[in-house]
Parts: C-alpha cells; structure tokens; sequence
C-alpha cells in the first residue's frame, strides 16, 4: 500500500480535500498535526492549501517553523517527495527547498476562479501522468500568489526545466491576460532539481472528479502514486 501523509496546521483548510483526492487514486493517507515531531513512514508528504496561522507575517512564514516541518526538511533532503500546494507552496519556500517567494497578488485582491495552466516539465514525480505541453483547467484561490525570484533563478529555473506548470490561454500561449496575480514569467508551479518536490498555485484536489466539474487536477495525484509504485518495485 502507498503511503502519503498530508501536513495540517492551524488555518489549513484544504487538507481533508487532498486526503480525499489522495485516497481516491489508491493511496493510504495519515493526517498528521503541526505539532508533533515526527512524519510517519510515507512515500510522499503533502502540505495542503489554506491560510496556516491566519497568514501573520508572511503567507507559510510562521508554518515554515512548526515542529513537524523540522522531520519534514530533513526527509526532503533525504529524497522523500512532497507536494505544497497554494499555501503549502509558500511553505516549502519559506523553507528554503525551493527558491523565490510569493508576493501580494498584482491587483492587490483575492482572486478565486478557474485558470488554465500549461505543464511545461511533465518528468517529475508529480507530472508523469501528463504530457508536455498539456493545457489543464485547475481553479486558484489566493491572495499571495505572484511568484517573483530574482533574474539568475529564474533564468535557471528555465535552464534546467524546473517550472512545471505556468498560466496560459486555452491554448496554451503565455499572456499578460491570463497571468491571474502577476507571476514573473507566467509561473504557476515549479520544482527542484530532482523534480521529487513540486510547489504550485493551483487547486488540483478541487477539479479530481466529475462531480466537481472535471478531473485535470487529479493526474497530479495519479503521478504521485504510479512514481510511487514504480520506487517501490
């Protein structure tokens, strides 16, 4: 059986959601709180979307440094694959496993609806299931979402195939229209060098079923479990 296990904090709010899309593609789910010390055996961890310590300071700024996120850096740099999805993005780079930060969106408002994004590096632990190019439909909602790094990184993070999904057109062309908050680039999602850790702005556990009105979203976790089922061989 695959093991995930889903971080909550005070303020998540999507953690029950990603544990049900989780579950739903075959995967056996922990919850885990903030406050403990250590993450349960797991072959992915996810950090869900929310508003994790009402979002004082920083957006991920407080969450960064739970307890729990002291066995969560450690397994990271020990190869474990993770998941931070909306604020769970902003954790992992209040961390420091992935480089640039999360800005106040461009029209200074919360924005909340669908967005297409293309998934421009589908040879990672959570894209497999994709393919190169692939237009998706997946809603956002936040209010912190405009990635910014510096020229270097994101000439490197170009370089090196590392942005995983960016806001687009329906089909697929990259314009100032469809850039919902900003992002430098277009950037909606991106990973590390080992493609074992993903941040995105993109709901994917809120678009997995039909009854929600469609399933783009739910590759994401299919990529994590055939990844998994595959280390595991």
């Amino acid at each position: 059986m695959i093991r995930a296990s889903v971080i909550v904090f005070p303020g998540s709010n999507c953690d029950r959601d990603v544990k049900v899309a989780t579950e739903a593609v075959g995967a056996k789910v922990n919850m885990v709180w903030h406050g403990e010390s250590e993450v349960p055996a797991s072959d992915f961890l996810i950090l869900p979307g929310g508003f994790s310590y009402g979002d004082y300071l920083r957006c991920g700024a407080m969450a960064a440094h739970s307890p729990i996120m002291r066995d969560v850096i450690a397994k990271a740099k020990t190869g474990t694959p993770i998941i931070g999805i909306c604020n769970g993005f902003q954790v992992l780079l209040e961390t420091g496993l992935l480089p640039g930060a999360l800005m106040r969106n461009a029209s200074l408002l919360f924005v909340c609806r669908d967005v297409h994004v293309r998934c421009d590096s589908h040879e990672t632990y959570f894209t497999g299931c994709y393919r190169g190019g692939e237009v998706l439909r997946i809603p956002i909602a936040h209010h912190d979402g405009n990635y910014f790094a510096d020229q270097e990184t994101l000439d490197r993070l170009e370089g090196e195939n590392l942005v995983a999904f960016r806001y687009c057109d329906a089909d697929g062309e990259l314009t100032e229209a469809d850039n919902p908050n900003g992002s430098q680039r277009n950037i909606a999602g991106i990973t590390n060098p080992t493609g074992r850790i993903l941040g995105l702005m993109p709901h994917p556990e809120r678009l997995f079923e039909k009854p929600l009105g469609g399933t783009d979203g739910r590759r994401i976790f299919e990529s994590a479990l055939v990844a998994a089922i595959d280390a595991a061989a």
